[in-house]
């Protein structure tokens, strides 16, 4: 993950996109959420705020950081960003 994340910071004039995933308890079961939560070109700025985040993530929190060009339709990319919440993520078990 970290050689991902390492490609997705280098500095190629691409809109820099960090998302959110996290499980989430609604009022009869959990959910997950995936969100976009920052995006900007400046890769110091994604690199500060990445940090910021997962320093004071809530344990089920996940960030992801992605590197995409503009004025693209994502799916058609070999990898956009998507994160993945498993119905394992879901249960309550532990």
């Amino acid at each position: 993950m970290e050689e991902y994340i390492a490609a997705a910071l280098k500095e190629d004039g691409q809109l820099k996109v960090i998302m959110k995933g996290a499980v989430e308890a609604a009022t009869t079961e959990k959910i997950g959420v995936v969100s976009v939560v920052f995006i900007t070109k400046d890769v110091g700025l994604a690199k500060q705020k990445f940090a910021e985040l997962n320093a004071q993530k809530a344990p089920d929190d996940f960030y992801m950081i992605y590197s995409c060009p503009v004025d693209t339709y994502l799916p058609e990319l070999g990898h956009y960003p998507s994160i993945v919440i498993s119905k394992e993520d879901l249960s309550d078990q532990e």
